[in-house]
């Protein structure tokens, strides 16, 4: 990968806006819209109808725990990656079948859920939100491994930029769209609504066509372990060596690969992958809580910290994609993480404040444009960890580290709450975003030694 800001070959402004009449780019707007519509539901947004329901903050909080599916969806993408489905494969081809049958799950999770009274059927609730995020996350790993096969790597970034925009129209609706029809509609009729919405998502999938791409892998030398194991193995039964065969090329090279080019750096980078997001992923499962409790109608949470937010998080992520190119991954990647990190603060001042409106557009605003940043660089950064021949699966490890740890230590959020209130909470989430920023720091130092 080149250089960040180093540009190989200029297009014109032309030929560059072009690229986005592609039909298979328009397509990324609707699948980021149907990747970005579940996530929300099954967790603030849920969240909010729990904490509206009387649900206790410790149970709201262990709910978070529901996302770690989106963290350990590594352990199935390589099934993914290679098992074509037995029917719907051969009707709408590999990648497209797994993303039809993903839909198929969401859908009918968040239907269960709207049928489900968090009040008396809490932990039947809390297996409808399962199916939801297990069906999302298995769309996000398909839906990834379309987007690269899909286009040539000259439109890869047009994909990519226009995925992103659809899941974040999908995060507003899912949001503040939820929020906003809740203060007038009931929260089942919401999630109905919102299972409905899933059909934007099976209705792109029917009308866009399989790629067509001939699977291989540019790590020949890892590949071939595979076929050295089959050439010693004849004297096992033959169905045995073709599944240890085929776990060895999905799941065992992905990862050699990774640890054989970053060798002893290796872990220290998996650190940072895994430490970046915990301090705003913490703080996520009782943001929605928090606002109601200090006093906030849900129309003002859904207009400041949907609208507004969503307006912030896209320019922040228009900053860090213009800053990147200007000083480098690195700098950038510390100053997200620093940022992050020191906003919390800000939500720990507006818990003394009380519920001054200014004091919520302050708060979201600053927390939604450097998050935007941050992320914008961190997608930048693990891009050009990836090798292209493992792009689907090393891509799923990188972003299931990334959340895993911040959901984790989410899920016991609600009872830092109850037991220290949300001033001190937020203090809480802010320092554990300082492992990040000193592990950050260090890369930095240990690349600068190494250039000397």
């Amino acid at each position: 990968m080149s250089e960040p800001g180093t540009p190989e070959q200029r297009l014109t402004w032309r030929e560059s806006l072009s690229v986005y009449a592609n039909p298979r780019v328009a397509s990324m707007l609707f699948l980021g819209f149907s990747a970005g519509l579940p996530f929300l539901l099954v967790f603030s947004t849920l969240s909010a109808w729990l904490t509206e329901a009387g649900v206790s903050r410790a149970s709201i909080g262990f709910f978070s725990w529901i996302g770690i599916t989106y963290s350990i969806k590594v352990f199935w993408s390589p099934l993914v990656d290679r098992l074509t489905l037995p029917v719907l494969g051969r009707w709408l081809g590999h990648r497209r079948s797994w993303i039809l049958l993903a839909q198929c799950m969401i859908a009918g999770g968040l239907i269960g859920m709207a049928m489900t009274d968090p009040a008396t059927e809490l932990e039947k609730l809390a297996l409808f939100a399962l199916l939801v995020a297990f069906g999302s996350a298995t769309q996000d790993v398909s839906v990834d491994a379309w987007r690269i096969e899909a286009v040539d790597v000259e439109r890869q970034a047009a994909m990519s930029a226009t995925y992103v925009f659809g899941y974040r129209i999908a995060l507003l609706v899912a949001g503040a769209g939820a929020l906003n029809l809740a203060s007038f509609q009931s929260w089942p009729t919401v999630y109905l609504t919102m299972a409905c919405l899933v059909g934007v998502g099976v209705v792109t999938v029917l009308l866009s066509p399989e790629p067509a791409v001939k699977r291989r892998s540019d790590a020949v030398f890892l590949e071939q372990r595979a076929q050295d194991f089959l050439e010693r193995s004849g004297h096992w039964p033959e169905w045995a060596r073709h599944a240890v065969a085929w776990l060895i090329g999905a799941v065992v090279c992905p990862f050699a690969d990774f640890f054989y080019r970053y060798g002893r750096q290796s872990l220290l980078l998996l650190l940072i992958v895994g430490c970046y997001r915990i301090s705003d992923i913490s703080m996520g499962s009782m943001a929605n809580p928090f606002y109601l409790d200090l006093g906030f109608t849900t129309s003002q949470i859904g207009n400041v910290s949907g609208l507004w937010g969503f307006a912030m998080t896209i320019l922040g992520g228009i900053g860090g994609g213009l800053l990147v190119p200007r000083y480098g991954l690195r700098p950038v990647l510390l100053a997200g993480a620093t940022l992050v990190a020191a906003t919390n603060l800000l939500f720990a001042l507006m818990a003394t404040v009380g519920p001054e409106l200014w004091m919520l557009v302050i708060t979201i605003s600053a927390d939604n444009l450097c998050g935007g940043m941050a992320m914008a660089v961190l997608i930048a950064w693990l891009s050009s960890l990836t090798n292209t021949a493992y792009t689907a699966t090393q891509y799923a490890l990188f972003s299931s580290l990334m959340t895993l740890p911040g959901k984790v230590i989410g899920g016991f959020g609600g009872l830092v709450v109850e037991s220290a209130g949300y001033g001190w909470f937020f203090i809480y989430v802010a320092i554990l975003g300082v492992p990040a920023i000193v592990l950050v720091a260090w890369l930095m130092l240990q690349n600068r030694l190494r250039s000397l």
